[in-house]
């Protein structure tokens, strides 16, 4: 009787490990074939640029005399759909671009080191090549503030400001371990290459979780950034950014030295206020200090990527810079 129950519980364990496969196996068959359809209608909103031998793109709108650049933050698959609440309040007052650094969005990947003065120097030749002229006021969000301030450090003469969206000071990630965990890479591409998190993703809570919130974007603007997810999954170019991002940093760190222009740090709140949102709070109080002109403001009830949850606020900031850089 033992045996016979025993060989009736591999049989069923086999039976779900081959179901199990099948599963997988269509999945993957399924991803595979929806990939391709997405690049049917995966149309860049901007232009592409050549930039080192590679494609670049770029998405600008507005006008006036200070262009107002949009630096992403890490791991953010689509600049262009994540800064849309934000330029949609910007872009009737001031020219915007947005732009999408190798690994991202629309434009290519890349076999160049992604370290921060090889980064800052392709973003600096793509404003050069798609016609932007300086001022400019930078503003970068999250791990897109190092590129922020290298950028201000290499072109001091082309910024007139620069704002923070929730963006670590050079100190604080010189300081902080970032190693990505590879089995959580490992793990994301295999949701993405079996069709599973395409699945997951027609939820609007998941949605939101891993892209952007549904109700901030349009219908098309979420398909593109569910694209974009799907498409770039953690690539190398963007894991090689969370791995020199301490290095980068220190980089930056070396170079320091107090800015002229008006810096503002804008800060999510923390509503449950812990030992390392304290030690946060307590680094963006101090990054201001990189500019004679610093400040810092505290969001109440902001998430971190403020520009969705608080874009009116954002929007202030930067208005505020951009009428300052023309009364100079």
């Amino acid at each position: 009787m033992m045996k016979k129950g025993l060989r009736r519980g591999l049989k069923g364990l086999g039976g779900l490990m081959l179901a199990t496969g099948l599963l997988l196996l269509a999945g993957t068959a399924y991803e595979a074939y929806q990939s391709t359809q997405d690049m049917k209608s995966y149309a860049a909103p901007g232009k592409m640029y050549e930039v080192s031998g590679r494609n670049m793109h770029l998405y600008a709108a507005g006008t006036g005399k200070a262009t107002v650049v949009l630096a992403s933050g890490w791991g953010t698959p689509n600049p262009y759909v994540d800064f849309s609440p934000l330029y949609d309040k910007l872009k009737s007052q001031a020219k915007i671009v947005v732009y999408d650094r190798f690994g991202y969005g629309y434009s290519d990947y890349t076999d160049r080191t992604r370290d921060i003065d090889t980064m800052t120097e392709e973003i600096h030749q793509l404003l050069r090549v798609s016609g932007q002229r300086p001022p400019y006021i930078m503003v970068g969000h999250s791990l897109g503030s190092l590129e922020t301030v290298r950028f201000a450090q290499m072109y001091p003469d082309e910024v007139a400001g620069m704002v923070m969206i929730d963006g670590g000071s050079p100190e604080y990630y010189s300081s902080v371990e970032m190693e990505p965990r590879e089995w959580y890479f490992d793990a994301a591409r295999f949701l993405v290459k079996t069709g599973i998190l395409r699945t997951l993703l027609h939820s609007d809570r998941i949605t939101e979780s891993l892209v952007i919130d549904p109700e901030l974007v349009t219908e098309s603007m979420r398909k593109a950034a569910t694209i974009s997810t799907l498409k770039h999954a953690y690539n190398e170019n963007v894991i090689e950014e969370m791995r020199n991002s301490k290095m980068n940093a220190a980089h930056v760190l070396e170079h320091k030295k107090q800015f002229s222009f008006p810096l503002t740090i804008l800060t999510a709140g923390s509503e449950k206020p812990s030992e390392g949102s304290r030690a946060w709070q307590a680094d963006q109080a101090d990054f201001a200090s990189w500019s004679s002109q610093g400040t810092q403001l505290t969001v109440a009830h902001a998430k971190h990527y403020i520009h969705n949850s608080q874009p009116d606020v954002v929007a202030a900031e930067i208005l505020k810079m951009v009428r300052i850089s023309k009364d100079k």
